[in-house]
């Protein structure tokens, strides 16, 4: 029968599980210890693969028919031929749309339209060719498409789903729980104090998983979350990643030898390029208290809590030079204006004048820099019911910018080059009450941070069946906490602590047992000042190589990490008093103060080699086997200030390496 010129049709396969022959794992094997060597990490890849098998109207295979992928948005071609069995493949293709042309000798060409690559996947784009004059030109497209080649767990987060699903905050990380087998904490996937990650994977800790972005690393490698939206002061992302720049978000376990590092999933985010076409976007996302009611723990006549947010930003992608060089660029801002209400138990100068005022001069001169608000609320000297006199508002913060740039350029067909930088920085400023500090105003934690984030890809095509990619990555994220006051010097007013300028500030001072009740402390919370800076390192290799039912691919990984960081708790120190009375007079009923030098830099170096290979035993059975080393380095420290616990003895200083050096 003829068939029609152009027809539509939906196409899938099914891959059954198989064990492996026996030359194939030999094989296998054999590659895996050539590849390996006493070498953290993953080299996973961000881009994707489209595979198949051609055949004739009879159903047997066509070798050595002509295949070339053309991505509908860049115009980017690969092209390869089909193995002695049928098969094709074409890997580390950008995400995208893509065209499937055949042509082969005595058939007609034919054309599967629509194939879309995602992060970190394959797509199997099956042909069956005509003869030669029973029609002018095959056109499928693949509207369903099931991956059938691989048994990777998970999901994709597609670009329409991140565009149009409203989340808070414009915050991706709260995107991580919509795949299956994750789950969030009940504050919705935020890692606010006390909690252990953003998001769990099949019973994983949460902070087992890996964060890529663009095939590089994105994690703090301090806390092993992404450097990216990591929470500032309680789980406020101290930056953000434009919700405009993501292509796709990918959340994969059960994974391929090509990755690993972490026993959770691998969060793999892939970022927009430009195409032929010019394309932006502006937009401005607003909250504000005069649209919102008032909160039930703040009636009136209290004034209405402050609350404003704006978030605004926009981004812009096209061609630098039509099918061959392409820019996209994103920039997000926020800026977060709010008032936290509170009542408190001060001290009534009027109370402080009936006992005769300070006669210590050190608190004379601290009084004099008025560190209580005067109360507020009538209320009798001295009363001991424990009744509030002030109602307070004290202000908080949150100025975010962050930018990313990326370029895409081809040179010719077998070398194409992709380069993309994020910078992050941001300045909050929040009250830290739960936390053993208080909710006067002028006692906040700032907290300033900046990131920056680099990845350069660098794709060489040896010949229609090996692929090598060389991938470099840097990233590095500078976050401090530090008190409001951390400008005033104790000294300027007799108040000799002892302390550098990096730990100035007010010591924490409290009046625990007076006969009016609880009186509200003054300083910041003792768990500041501290910083840290960390900084990854990154390199990966990956080399692809098509055989006949066989799909290679080996590579290896090093990465880099240090940690620069000082946790100077408890240095600023704290002043007990028992009574305001004593307060008054300088007398202490105790306090502590916490010295040393609490600066470490550390780092380790980590090294991973795998191999893997899909072999297509069928055109209706896959298996996929693999094999991957990781050696996690041992953390050293650069001015040998490592110690270790001896029951006997206490801590005993052990120089630049803690532990032993394992390697199995």
């Amino acid at each position: 029968m003829r068939l029609p010129k152009t027809r539509t049709r939906r196409f899938f396969s099914v891959s059954q599980k198989s064990t492996a022959r026996p030359r194939a794992f030999a094989f296998l094997c054999c590659l895996a210890l050539a590849c390996l060597a006493p070498a953290t990490a993953s080299a996973q890849t961000f881009r994707g693969t489209i595979l198949g098998t051609v055949t004739d109207p009879r159903g047997a295979v066509v070798p050595n028919a002509n295949v070339t992928a053309k991505n509908t948005g860049t115009g980017l071609e690969r092209t390869t031929t089909t193995d002695g069995e049928g098969n094709y493949t074409i890997a580390e293709l950008p995400i995208g749309t893509y065209s499937v042309i055949v042509k082969a000798t005595g058939f007609e060409t034919f054309t599967v339209g629509n194939v879309v690559v995602e992060v970190a996947s394959e797509r199997r784009a099956d042909v069956s060719l005509a003869v030669v004059g029973t029609t002018d030109q095959f056109t499928v497209f693949a509207n369903t498409q099931v991956e059938t080649t691989t048994n990777t767990l998970g999901g994709t987060i597609e670009t329409k789903e991140v565009e149009s699903l409203p989340v808070n905050g414009r915050d991706f990380t709260k995107f991580l729980v919509l795949v299956p087998g994750s789950t969030g904490d009940p504050s919705g996937a935020t890692d606010s104090p006390g909690s252990f990650g953003l998001f769990s994977s099949n019973g994983n800790r949460g902070r087992s998983n890996n964060y890529l972005l663009d095939g590089t690393d994105m994690n703090d490698g301090y806390r092993n979350l992404p450097a990216i939206n990591e929470a500032g002061v309680f789980g406020t992302p101290a930056t953000i990643l434009p919700v405009e720049s993501i292509a796709e978000a990918a959340v994969l376990s059960n994974f391929e030898a090509e990755f690993g590092r972490n026993s959770g999933a691998i969060v793999n985010i892939v970022t927009k390029s430009g195409t032929n076409d010019f394309h932006g976007s502006l937009f401005e996302f607003f909250r504000n208290d005069a649209l919102d009611a008032r909160n039930f723990f703040n009636p009136e006549p209290d004034p209405k809590t402050a609350f404003r947010n704006n978030q605004f930003g926009g981004s812009v992608g096209g061609p630098i030079r039509k099918n061959k060089t392409f820019f996209f660029a994103a920039y997000e801002g926020q800026r977060e204006r709010v008032g936290l209400n509170s009542t408190a138990r001060v001290p009534d100068p009027r109370e402080i004048a009936a006992l005769g005022g300070p006669t210590n001069p050190v608190i004379a001169k601290l009084l004099a820099r008025n560190p209580w608000p005067a109360p507020n609320r009538p209320l009798p000297l001295f009363d001991s019911t424990g009744t509030p006199n002030l109602f307070v508002t004290t202000r908080a913060s949150n100025d975010v910018d962050s930018l990313i740039a990326k370029v895409d350029h081809s040179f010719n067909q077998n070398n194409q080059l992709t380069g993309r930088y994020f910078y992050g920085n941001s300045d909050q400023s929040f009250p830290l009450a739960i936390l053993a500090g208080n909710v006067l105003p002028g006692y906040n934690t700032v907290t300033p941070t900046t990131v920056h984030l680099v990845s350069v890809s660098y794709l060489k095509i040896f010949s229609p069946t090996r692929v090598n990619e060389a991938r470099f990555g840097f990233n590095r994220f500078d976050e401090g906490f530090f008190p409001e006051d951390g400008g005033f010097d104790p000294s300027s007013i007799g108040l000799n602590t002892g302390v550098s300028s990096q730990d100035f500030g007010l010591p924490f001072i409290r009046i625990r047992n007076d006969p009016i009740g609880s009186i509200a402390s003054i300083g910041s919370t003792l768990s500041v000042p501290r910083a840290r800076v960390d900084t990854n390192w990154q390199f990966i290799d990956n080399y692809s190589w098509k055989l006949t039912g066989h799909d290679l691919k080996f590579g290896y990984e090093f990465r880099r990490t240090t940690v620069g960081a000082f946790f100077d708790a408890g240095y600023r120190g704290r002043l007990d008093f028992n009574t305001l009375a004593d307060f008054l007079a300088g007398n202490l009923s105790g306090g502590r103060q916490a010295k040393g030098q609490s600066h470490r830099d550390t780092f380790q170096n980590s090294h991973a080699a795998y191999v893997q290979d899909s072999f297509r035993v069928r055109r209706n059975l896959t298996l996929n086997a693999g094999l991957r080393y990781d050696y996690f380095g041992v953390i050293g420290e650069k001015n040998n200030l490592l110690s270790n616990f001896d029951p006997a003895r206490g801590l005993v200083l052990v120089g630049s390496q803690g532990l032993p050096r394992l390697y199995n």
